[in-house]
């Protein structure tokens, strides 16, 4: 089941997915050195990297809510993981946007206990997120091309990717 939402030949959504789950990871990443060395720079560049991830991520859950309405079939085990996919990730840009916004209320963007619970929480849920978007592209072939393959022509010329 082929992507609708595609660039040069591939689905975008799992493109833009590298964008918010490296910016939010890495923002939890600077929120740790925050607490360990107390320089408010790991602060001020969390509260940024928190920012321009729930961003992303928005644009992204775009893309796949897209496809999941376009290309997932009604009543498949495909299409109630996919929206169990999206839910969860929609609970992380929430937890993550709740982080940010305790952020701001606070001199220098010092991170609060909570907000830094909600990061942390954001992480773990965004863990359980990417296994469900996994099961379905690995297990469930959602947005997998139907001729794809070891030998499968390439997406960009159509000619065979061995150069056969």
């Amino acid at each position: 089941m082929r992507s609708r939402v595609r660039a040069a030949g591939h689905a975008v959504h799992p493109i833009l997915i590298v964008f918010p789950l490296g910016l939010l990871t890495t923002a939890v990443g600077f929120d740790v050195l925050y607490l360990i060395t107390s320089r408010t720079s790991f602060a001020f560049t969390a509260a940024h990297l928190v920012f321009a991830g729930v961003l992303m991520g928005v644009v992204t859950a775009a893309t796949g809510w897209l496809d999941w309405f376009l290309v997932t079939p009604q009543g498949s085990r495909a299409r109630r993981i996919g929206l169990l996919h999206g839910l969860v990730n929609a609970v992380v840009l929430v937890l993550f946007a709740v982080s940010w916004t305790l952020r701001l209320a606070v001199p220098d963007w010092i991170p609060s206990w909570p907000a830094l619970v909600a990061a942390w929480l954001g992480v773990l849920a965004a863990g359980l997120g990417g296994w469900l978007g996994g099961e379905l592209v690995e297990r469930l072939g959602i947005s997998v091309d139907s001729d794809a393959g070891p030998d499968a022509p390439s997406s960009l010329r159509g000619v065979a990717a061995s150069g056969r």
